[in-house]
């Protein structure tokens, strides 16, 4: 199953610098084995904003949101995920 996600980042401005360093990086090495294990194909930047669009290819609706409530930025996020389905008009649909 393909899930579309936006997801915003909103860090606290007093974070302790050392901690949110080591937060970012768990994210990126959490993110990495994800896009690594297939479960995260694609990952955006969204150009002027700490925000980025995602697409998961999960099994189900409960290892999507296992996934995005691990990630170690969850807390700090706003996330829309929205299901995509195959395009009738997609010429690359079988």
């Amino acid at each position: 199953m393909l899930f579309h996600a936006r997801m915003d980042v909103h860090i606290p401005h007093d974070l302790d610098p050392e901690a949110r360093a080591a937060i970012v990086a768990r994210e990126k090495a959490y993110a990495q084995e994800l896009q690594r294990s297939g479960k995260w194909p694609h990952l955006w930047r969204i150009v002027g904003e700490y925000s980025n669009i995602s697409i998961f290819d999960v099994d189900t609706t409960d290892e999507l949101h296992d996934l995005i409530s691990g990630l170690p930025l969850f807390p700090y996020m706003e996330i829309k995920v929205t299901p995509l389905a195959k395009h009738p008009s997609d010429i690359h649909v079988e």
